[in-house]
Order: C-alpha cells, then structure tokens, then sequence
C-alpha cells in the first residue's frame, strides 16, 4: 500500500489537496469518488512531492525534533510503528511533514524497515537518523535509539537558537547604526550645511570633512551600493568552490574569538554525533565517516576524514584527531581516556557536553564584547557629526560676540 498525493473537487467546486494511502491510484481515485471528491490529480509520493517546491526539500530542525520526539514516546509504549508513524501524521502541522510521514507508514506497511523508508527521503532524514535508527532496528532497541535522536535534535536546536538571539541584537543594532550615520550623511547634513555655505567665512575642518563625504556619498552612494553587492555576489560564488571555501574556512579557525567558536561548534557537532552511533553499535569507521558529514567547517572535515584512513591502518582515533591540531586539546585528550576505559561513549558525549558550555561561554563573550563597541562605535560617529555641525555655529557666536 502506497501514499498518493491528491488534488479533488468537493460538491461546492472547491478544490481539496490531500494525502490518502492505496495500493494503486486507481483504487485512491475510487476512494476520493466515494467521499464525494471529484479527482483532478492523483500522483504517488515521493521525495521532491513530499518535500514540496516551495517549502523545500528537507524537514526542518525543529520539525525533525518533535517528529523524533513523538516517535520515540510512541514506540516505547510499544505500540506498533505503522500506528505510531500514523498517529505522528495527524499531529504534523505542515502539510509537507505530513506527506513525508504518510509515506514513510506506506512503506512500512509494505514490509520495509523504518531505515530504508527513510532512506528515500534523504533531503528530510539525514545520514546520522537513518544509520542510528538501522542499528536501533537490527539490535531491537529503537525506542532507545529515537529518544537519543530526540535528544540530540532537541539539544541542537536549543543551541542554535542561542546563538541565533546572541547575535541577533548587535547585528539589528550594527545595521541601523549603519543605516542611521548614511542617512544623516546623505540627506540631513546637507540641509544644515547649506546654510554655512553661504557665509563668508572658512568653515572648520572637521565640518569641511563632514561635507565632503556627505557630497561624495550624494554623488556616488548608488554605485558604492551597487559595487558591495556585486563583491558579496563575487564572494558567494567563490565561496561555493572548494578551493576558496577551503581557504575561507582555514583562516577562519585562526581568528582570536570566532576561530574558538567554530571550533568549539563544529567539535561539538563530531563528538556528540560519533557520542550517538558509538552508543547504536555503529562500526567506529562508518561513524567517522557519518560524523564528518555534520562537521560544517571543511578543513575540520578534511581532518575528520583523515583521521579516519589513519584509524583504518590501525591508529588510535585520539592519536589521529590530535595529529591534525585542528580539535581542541580537551577533546582529544577524553577520546584518549575513553579508548584505554573502553567507554568511548561516554567520554565522547562528555566532550560534547564541554564544548556546548565552550560554545556558549565564547558567544556570551562576543556578545559582551560587540555590544559595548557597537555603542561607542554609534556614540563617535554621532557626536562626530553633531560638533562638525555645531563648530560653525560657535564660531559664527564668537565673531557677533
């Protein structure tokens, strides 16, 4: 039995869109006809109809979150996982997650295994759910292995929306500054000096500086404009190759404060995931090579990767990690202790659990760094453009008096 995405004619001539299971779409046509549908359209799901065109290919992080969440509650009361699948669908409430999980229950209801039904919607499951999720399938513990997915989508999430509120107010700050200063330049400036131009007398020199940016960017603020755009255009574009991307991502990780950041994130990312697969009875190889997927700067995904052909010949992966000096000393040095214990599991997610509260005390320290030069920065230019302005007038006090 199959999910079939429909489009119908109801008794009023509206037009319903919908998701009905069947075994062919003959037999779903009939369906719609019995509960008064007209059919215009009835297609099978797939990935690309599932995710939609417009909402995108992939569940987003919040989505995967909860969805893992009501999975792994549901199937730990041990109900059976077509009736937990479709008792997750009635409570998704986008149409798209929706159609992802009425699919996945047809697959399952054919014979297939939660894993390889995910497998067809690579762009909504990532590789770290569907081979965590395989393992908890074949060792019999998947509500185990749901809940610590669970876990570990909800942890990221909360996360990066830590970081997402860090950063958004001196970024809101830092724009209207921007936009503020080149707006007082531009258009304010240049009606309060006119009046000065017309005396005869010679200006201060930090007002003649304020009139000639403010005339410069009257004459060329357009091209100015269209030339930051055309080099963030020119940026992005490099960005998407390897080469430069690489480059980028290198120097980032030798930055005072976001090059500890990132690493700190991205470290996090590798241990809590390779943490997961350890714990599912993932091969150690095919984890590395999952937990390199999640690692979003290339050159710590590069080590990753290396580390893992080191790991194959027979080295130890903290001797390996360590080699590439791209992670950080403290996770290297629990990899170790977890390796000679035999609890790698555990000392991995410990790692994690550190570079989580690494992450968090750097973002505090960048946000509590900005914010104050954000301000003196604003306050400087401000009181620049005011005394330009107010100079003529004392002058102009001094000559009456």
């Amino acid at each position: 039995m199959g999910a079939y995405e429909y489009s119908a004619l109801d008794l009023k001539g509206h037009r319903k869109r919908g998701v009905i299971q069947g075994d062919t779409a003959r037999q779903v046509r009939q369906q719609l006809r019995e509960q008064g549908l007209s059919p215009l359209s009835v297609d099978p799901v797939t990935e690309k109809s599932a995710a939609g065109l417009t909402v995108g290919r992939r569940l987003s992080s919040t989505e995967l979150a909860i969805l893992l969440r009501q999975l792994s509650s549901l199937v730990a009361a041990g109900l059976p996982l077509e009736e937990c699948l479709a008792t997750v669908a009635e409570q998704a409430e986008r149409t798209h997650a929706k159609r992802i999980l009425v699919a996945l229950r047809s697959r399952v209801m054919e014979g297939h295994g939660l894993a390889p039904a995910m497998g067809e919607f690579p762009g909504a499951f990532p590789e770290l759910v569907r081979a965590t999720v395989a393992a908890g399938e074949q060792s019999g513990h998947l509500d185990q292995v749901l809940t610590r997915l669970a876990d570990y989508a909800e942890n990221r999430e909360a996360l990066g929306r830590k970081i997402l509120l860090a950063i958004t107010y001196p970024a809101i700050v830092a724009v209207v500054a921007v936009g503020t200063v080149i707006g007082l330049l531009a258009f304010v400036v240049p009606q309060v000096v006119s009046v000065f131009e017309s005396l005869d007398q010679t200006l201060p020199w930090l007002t003649r500086q304020l009139i000639s940016l403010s005339d410069f960017l009257t004459a060329w603020g357009q091209w100015l404009a269209l030339a930051a755009l055309a080099a963030a255009a020119v940026v992005f574009v490099l960005l998407r190759l390897p080469g430069p991307r690489l480059a980028w991502h290198r120097s980032m990780l030798t930055l005072p404060l976001l090059g500890r950041l990132s690493r700190a994130v991205n470290a996090a990312r590798f241990t809590r995931t390779l943490s997961i697969l350890s714990a599912s009875a993932v091969p150690l190889l095919e984890g590395l090579k999952i937990s390199a997927g999640v690692v979003g700067n290339l050159a710590m995904r590069r080590a990753v990767d290396k580390a893992a052909a080191k790991v194959r010949e027979g080295a130890s992966l903290n001797l390996s990690l360590t080699q590439t000096g791209l992670f950080p000393p403290l996770v290297t040095r629990l990899i170790a202790s977890g390796e000679k214990s035999g609890d790698l599991e555990g000392m991995l997610d410990r790692a994690a659990d550190t570079q989580d509260r690494q992450v968090e005390s750097s973002v505090n320290l960048l946000v509590g760094v900005l914010e104050p030069a954000l301000i003196l920065l604003v306050g400087g230019m401000v009181l620049t453009i005011v005394l330009a302005i107010l100079m003529p007038i004392f002058q102009m006090n001094q000559l009456i008096g």
